[in-house]
């Protein structure tokens, strides 16, 4: 059955790209001429004209439209989406990555790219953070935003939509030539500064359309260059240990004894950090148009975006004992002499963390690292539309769309042992390490070379959708929508690494001359540092070392293949003096699922899943008056399971001192379940005549089959990985492992159902009723609760604890505002975005931790312009003014994890228009 309803769906997509079947249309295609109204210049205009889409949507949504995009200070659409109530985001280098829709993280909002479900890929350079994303979730830092002319949040779910976001839907779309009357041409350059950073950083978007009679073309492309670099302070988290060889003798008996009781938490790496990015940015649309007749259009739109970034990332950090500064270190490449410090003075706190430390002969190291990440994404999309008569409306799409990202990395470390001290007492979240008794970090006599560490990494993602739809008025107050869909989806993922590279080559270990300059660090309000750093690549080449690795032929693998259909019913009825619309639908789906990946270490193995389901919803708006609404939905939606958790592929640590988790075991699960939720909202907008408007709406989720790793202890024997991966391994008191030998299982799993509720308030009004010259000021702000907790089983001293805890990414209050001022001929506006701490994940067998996050930030942006003429603009934009501070904690101790600044951006610039 699904093979037949596979065939007829591709057979119809195939005879409409052949133009047999004069009906297909793009899920835009109804929007065009609303479009047309909408791009109007001004800001105020363009707010007006959103807050008309809002208005008219039946469920819940916000629009941003072409000048707010390319007026608010924003680097990329994450910047320019958190302006959206319930919308936060998450920054990389100075600027957005991933958004969150009320509470819930990115892996639970759906993107659309015209039309179609897109998966853009890119990375962070920090551990921290998660490195290479290998989840659903969206990166928009790949785009920029000048190459969108329309952004829509959808907050509320209906049967044609497609399943999948939970949190929302965000549709993006590109420009068509039928937006705009003739011939159009638009040209915008500037030049920017970062405060942390010495280049001008150029920024160039063009745009050339142009209409003849029935058939349109446009060209956009926008290209960017600019070096970051996050600045700052951190550690590996903060381990319990004891001396571990340490002389501590200068220490009081008290001291001594509360270190060997092993209940003293150090800080791990204890380093000063430095990320630096040549970040280069490119894209480019083309979309055609033709429409023989008023019923029947045809489009296509072709879309490329390139990401990449050139990083340089620099570290002087403690590595002794599990990288704190205990313990000892070697053996020396001469005299096979092993270096242990002593620990001569030292304060903690009632937690019981070393807040103060002095140390001689400590290990300290410089890390220097060289990566190259590129992320390439690709997208085609044939549409159309056939008004087939007054009562019946087709439209389809077929399209693709790929995202590549590969990076390769390289890092060299430098060893040297010196004196230094370690002080948190200032600063709980910004350590500041002082070198004593002769030791300099600039000092290339104080250096050997330690080791290389490589790696690689290629993510894949692609999507092949066929969408078929029809709409029939029943009679002029209702109609039937009915489609189908086939959508299939791949997930690559493939890694390497080689650590301790050439290790065996550095001879006596003495640093050669191919040091790079030393580099110099600096944070406001804290010591500045200067410490040596290596050129990478010089020393590749110098001893011989390949750092293209052999990627292996057997990559994780996910597929996914899923046919849907939906029924909707649309209701448009007068009452009295009022209006109510209402829409009711049920849309099923069924999904195959294929996971492959190495198991047990060695068999590459095939798992097969799959499931289905129904998904109801009903949506209402009653319009009481001509400026009040009242709306209501309550509906079903899932959001499948991450990526990572659907893997096949588990890992093993055999070696009780290797990580922070001791033995474990690790591995995905195919067999998981859909987050399945139940979505209630209630709301009130109120419209101001042509001056904006003020909503409030309740909402409310209740998720079933919630995925989280469950952890538990397990013998070895009984977990069916094989008996050769643990011969000649000893446990954690030195004896040979066996069957009997207990590990910490961790695996995700569906568990118990969750909840989560919250508001949105929103404003958004031109202050008309000021007198002159005060009445072109207007604002605009939002405020937005959530509450919701899910639950997690964790190891605690061997046995499974049960805790909740916030969902990932949720910010319990979060608001924007926006002050704005603006004339025909210039105009200006400053904006701030709040999120409280958020939660990013929950440890289930570390020692070092239970959970880790981030603290809360509020962000100032600021942008003005002046029109010289009708045709030329010039602008000032200015981005993070006030150099925010990203802290990331770890523990719900709230200890320090990682602590960066990434300076403030300017940007000046001249657009002309055609």
């Amino acid at each position: 059955m699904q093979q037949s309803f596979r065939k007829r769906l591709v057979a119809l997509s195939v005879m409409s790209v052949m133009g047999t079947l004069p009906m297909i249309a793009t899920a835009q295609q109804a929007d065009d001429n609303a479009i047309e109204e909408v791009v109007v210049s001004g800001f105020r205009g363009s707010l007006l004209k959103a807050m008309d889409k809002k208005k008219e949507a039946l469920g819940s949504q916000d629009t941003i439209l072409a000048e707010d995009i390319a007026d608010f200070p924003s680097l990329n659409l994450a910047e320019s989406i958190q302006r959206i109530p319930g919308v936060t985001i998450t920054r990389e280098a100075g600027e957005g990555r991933q958004i969150s829709l009320r509470g819930l993280n990115a892996d639970f909002t759906q993107v659309q790219l015209n039309g179609m479900e897109a998966l853009g890929t890119s990375s962070s350079p920090m551990d921290s953070r998660g490195t290479v994303n290998t989840s659903r979730s969206f990166d928009f830092n790949i785009f920029a935003s000048e190459l969108f002319n329309q952004i829509d949040v959808q907050k509320s779910y209906s049967a044609e939509m497609d399943e999948g976001g939970i949190g929302g839907t965000v549709k993006l779309y590109t420009a068509k030539p039928f937006d705009y009357e003739g011939f159009k041409s638009v040209i915008s350059a500037q030049a920017g500064d970062n405060s942390l950073t010495d280049d001008t950083s150029p920024r160039i978007a063009a745009l050339v359309s142009n209409t003849w009679d029935k058939f349109g073309a446009l060209v956009s492309i926008a290209y960017s260059k600019r070096d970051t670099s996050e600045q700052g302070y951190n550690t590996y988290r903060w381990r319990p240990r004891d001396a571990q060889g340490s002389d501590i003798s200068a220490l009081s008996a008290a001291d001594q004894a509360a270190v060997e009781s092993g209940d003293l938490r150090f800080s791990r790496g204890s380093r000063y950090s430095l990320f630096n990015s040549e970040q280069t940015r490119m894209g480019a649309t083309l979309a055609l148009q033709y429409r023989p007749n008023d019923d029947l259009s045809f489009d296509f739109d072709a879309l490329y975006g390139e990401l990449k970034n050139d990083r340089g990332e620099f570290h002087l950090q403690s590595r002794g004992s599990s990288s704190t500064a205990l313990g000892c270190t070697g053996p020396d490449y001469d005299s096979n002499r092993y270096f242990c410090s002593s620990l001569t003075a030292l304060e903690y706190n009632a937690n019981n963390e070393v807040i103060y430390s002095q140390w001689q002969d400590t290990a300290i190291h410089s890390e220097s690292r060289d990566q190259g990440a590129k992320t390439k994404v690709s997208q085609l999309v044939l549409s159309g539309e056939w008004d087939v008569n007054f009562d019946l409306k087709l439209s389809g799409l077929v399209g693709h769309m790929k995202s590549d990202y590969d990076s390769n990395s390289a890092k060299v470390y430098l060893e040297s042992f010196g004196d230094m001290t370690i002080d948190y007492r200032q600063d709980r979240f910004y350590g500041t390490n002082t070198y004593q008794n002769g030791y300099d970090p600039t000092n290339i006599d104080e250096f050997r070379y330690h080791e290389i560490d490589l790696a690689e990494d290629e993510v894949s993602n692609s999507f092949d959708t066929a969408k078929l739809d029809a709409d029939y008025a029943i009679n002029n107050s209702s109609s039937l929508k009915v489609g189908v869909s086939y959508k299939s989806f791949e997930h690559d993922n493939n890694s390497v690494q080689a650590a301790n590279e050439m290790r065996s080559a550095w001879q006596s270990g003495a640093v050669s001359d191919v040091i790079d300059s030393q580099l110099t660090y600096t944070n406001t309000g804290h010591k500045k540092q200067d410490w040596m750093s290596i050129n990478v690549n010089g020393v590749l080449d110098e001893y011989g070392v390949n750092r293209n690795l052999t990627m292996s032929n057997t990559p994780n693998e996910v597929t996914e293949d899923t046919q849907s259909a939906y029924v909707v019913y649309d209701l448009d009825m007068k009452l009295a003096d009022s209006e109510l619309r209402a829409s009711v639908g049920l849309r099923y789906f069924d999904t195959d699922i294929k996971s492959t990946g190495l198991v047990n270490g060695s068999d590459y193995v095939t798992v097969k899943r799959g499931y289905d389901g129904f998904l109801p919803t009903l949506n209402l708006a009653w319009y009481a008056t001509e400026n009040l609404v009242i709306r209501g939905s309550a509906g079903k939606n899932v959001t499948r399971p991450t990526l990572g958790s659907l893997s096949v592929s588990g890992t093993v640590n055999t070696d009780p001192l290797v990580g922070s988790s001791g033995l474990n075991i690790s591995a995905g699960n195919p067999a998981l379940q859909p987050f399945e939720t139940i979505n209630m909202e209630a709301g009130v907008e109120y419209y101001f005549d042509e001056v904006g408007y003020a909503s409030v709406t309740y909402f409310r989720k209740d998720i079933d089959n919630f995925i989280a790793t469950r952890v538990a202890p397990v013998a070895y024997g009984d977990t069916g990985y094989p008996m050769a991966l643990i011969d000649g391994m000893a446990d954690e008191n030195g004896n040979p492992q066996t069957a009997q030998t207990i590990y910490t299982f961790s695996q995700p799993q569906n568990l118990e159902d969750s909840d989560f509720s919250g508001w949105e308030v929103a404003l958004q009004r031109d202050f008309d009723f000021l007198p002159a010259p005060f009445d072109k000021l207007g604002a605009i702000a939002n405020y937005t609760y959530a509450d919701g907790e899910s639950l997690h089983n964790i190891l605690v001293d061997g046995e499974t604890v049960s805790v909740y805890r916030p969902f990932y990414g949720l910010s319990e209050n979060t608001y924007n505002a926006t002050l704005y001022y603006e004339t025909d001929v210039w105009g200006a506006r400053v904006s701030l975005a709040h999120r409280d701490d958020y939660l990013t994940q929950v440890e289930t067998s570390s020692n070092d931790q239970d959970e880790a996050g981030f603290h809360g930030t509020t962000y100032w942006d600021f942008s003005a312009f002046y029109n010289i003429s009708d045709n030329l603009k010039v602008s000032l934009e200015g981005i993070n003014l006030s150099n925010e501070r990203e802290e990331q904690y770890s523990d719900s101790d709230n200890r320090l994890y990682n602590t960066t600044i990434s300076g403030r951006t300017f940007y000046l610039g001249v657009t002309y228009s055609m």
